[in-house]
């Protein structure tokens, strides 16, 4: 019998209207929401159901409401009686694994990915930071391109591992775009630069970092109920400093999203269910792995589909 893994999405999957559907049709995801609003000080499940998606969009918003959605449908899947022998999260979705492995409180994740956001936002002044996705080369490829990229015109470093043939560079401005025609010039099919207000797991970053070490030095983290594999190594864990350390260091290290599906596929899990607004983590482990059963929990319709393909 195989094994099953939770995974949980990051920034970039908020839509506007995410989670309203069973916000409205289930008291258990009402409360999480009423939670979330009531600790933030603001209505954020406004802005979930109605945006608009500009608002909804900024790094210190969209981090708490991927993570109250994300935490709203575990709930239903945690009431319908589905378990997993392991979680995962991409970079956000990290603090909603942590939730669901009880290793973190909502309440507590709630205030500190918005927390996290707002210092992500400040660490680099807007438009001085970029991202850009860069499609059909290897991490070898990528890796090299950014050494030879970075230099005077600032720092340029692979930030997310997402699968074979999809990388998403990070750093300052002017190098990500030397890096993107470089990677142009060396075969990639596409380099898409990405809508987002910082560069993201990059060095440039660190500054975020050594705040957000004050404000997880303050928070209190239990050991996690199952393992939870870490963006930063791609290993199982479940030690509270770990996680600690771990949530600390990948504010300004590379997501190995890759090495962590590769990782759980190892510990013997065939079936991923990624659980929040989207469906971008089940494309990516398609990509990784053939073969493997990839199922996503957005609303209560593919809620009801996922159910029945369970049994």
């Amino acid at each position: 019998m195989g094994k099953t893994a939770f995974l949980f999405p990051g920034q970039g999957s908020q839509a506007v209207g995410m989670g309203k559907d069973v916000h409205d049709g289930d008291p258990q995801v009402r409360e999480v929401f009423e939670q979330a609003d009531e600790e933030l000080g603001y209505s954020l499940s406004r802005l979930c159901f109605e945006g608009p998606e500009e608002e909804l969009r900024l790094t210190a918003n969209a981090q708490p409401a991927i993570l109250t959605t994300s935490v709203a449908l575990y709930r239903l899947v945690e009431a319908a009686g589905l378990t997993a022998d392991f979680v995962a999260g991409h970079s956000l979705g990290e603090y909603s694994a942590l939730v669901a492995a009880e290793a973190l409180s909502f309440k507590d994740a709630v205030r500190t990915v918005r927390k996290r956001g707002l210092l992500m936002e400040e660490a680099v002044p807007a438009g001085e930071g970029a991202m850009s996705a860069v499609i059909g080369l290897d991490r070898e490829s990528v890796e090299r391109i950014c050494r030879e990229a970075s230099g005077e015109q600032g720092v340029v470093e692979p930030a997310n591992y997402n699968c074979p043939g999809q990388l998403v560079i990070s750093g300052s401005k002017e190098a990500v775009e030397a890096a993107g025609a470089k990677a142009k010039e060396a075969g990639a099919r596409r380099v898409l630069p990405l809508s987002v207000s910082g560069p993201f797991h990059s060095s440039l970053m660190r500054p975020a970092a050594e705040r957000m070490k004050e404000v997880l030095d303050r928070l209190e983290i239990r050991e996690a109920r199952v393992p939870v594999v870490a963006n930063v190594s791609a290993r199982p864990q479940q030690e509270a400093a770990d996680i600690r350390k771990a949530l600390v260091e990948q504010v300004a290290a590379p997501v190995l999203w890759e090495d962590s599906i590769r990782r759980l596929i190892e510990e013997g899990v065939d079936t991923f269910v990624e659980i929040g607004p989207g469906n971008v983590l089940t494309g990516l482990v398609r990509k990784i792995q053939r073969g493997v059963t990839a199922l996503s929990i957005q609303d209560g319709e593919s809620m009801r589909k996922t159910l029945e393909k369970m049994g």
